[in-house]
């Protein structure tokens, strides 16, 4: 998840090949993904999010260096975002 929000899911790219050759083009986007396999992927992303090459380099840092402080902040920002 970029700092703004934004997610970095395989699935959700534009067809084609990978310009950085990260990704195969059956990884991305095309109209045969399902709402099924696109949730799945989301939810992967939350589970086991990839700290190798995170969107948002300082989450990415703080998820694997302090666990703790991460889902403090995520609590925080959750409630936050719910009004709480």
């Amino acid at each position: 998840v970029y700092p703004d929000g934004r997610v970095c899911i395989s699935i959700l790219h534009a067809p084609g090949d990978d310009p950085m050759g990260y990704e195969s083009s059956a990884e991305r986007w095309s109209p045969v993904q399902s709402v099924e396999k696109i949730l799945l992927s989301v939810v992967s992303m939350l589970a086991e999010p990839n700290d190798e090459s995170g969107a948002n380099v300082d989450a990415s840092k703080m998820w694997r260096d302090d666990r703790e402080q991460f889902y403090k902040i995520a609590k925080q920002i959750v409630q936050k975002s719910l009004g709480l």
